[in-house]
């Protein structure tokens, strides 16, 4: 598959086939993260992977009682190691780069047939208790992944003549 190919047809899914994501897959979306870029090369990222039900069905309710990712046949804790680097442009490095590596992520996991949904609502608090993740690392988001048991339609996208400026705003 190429990039653009998988960029066009990735979707967030909401439906999941009951079958478990093979370990060989599961690694290469792992590895597709590692491989990502960050400011300074400083990788501040780690990732807790939930492939046990009952687990997941707890993180569902920490995800804001979100029911269908207690269909997921895994869900990745993705934290940020926060150390307060900010890049000379003002913005704090580990959320961007955090979320280039949640992308690739997301791309790999694609072209494996396996569907994503990026979460944003959820405690921090709970995430943290069921997974053991240290008080002072943020989760920054959570990644369901499981084969899709439904095909999105696409999202209206804005056209490009809305969002570029060729040489000033």
């Amino acid at each position: 598959m190429k990039v653009m190919e998988a960029i066009k047809n990735r979707r967030s899914v909401r439906k999941y086939q009951n079958k478990p994501i093979e370990k060989e897959k599961m690694n290469l979306i792992l590895e597709a993260a590692r491989l990502a870029p960050s400011a300074r090369n400083r990788q501040e990222w780690q990732f807790v992977v939930a492939q046990n039900k009952q687990t997941i069905e707890k993180l569902s309710v920490a995800a804001n009682n979100q029911a269908f990712i207690a269909q997921a046949a895994a869900v990745i804790a993705c934290c940020g190691i926060n150390d307060g680097y900010i890049m000379r442009c003002g913005q704090p490095a580990t959320p961007i780069d955090l979320a280039i590596a949640i992308d690739h992520m997301t791309l790999k996991a694609q072209e494996e047939g396996i569907g994503t949904c990026w979460i944003g609502s959820f405690f921090q608090d709970q995430v943290k208790m069921l997974l053991g993740i240290p008080e002072d690392i943020p989760v920054i988001e959570l990644l369901a992944l499981g084969y899709p048991a439904e095909n999105p339609e696409p999202r209206n996208r804005k056209n490009l003549e809305e969002i570029v400026h060729w040489e000033k705003w």
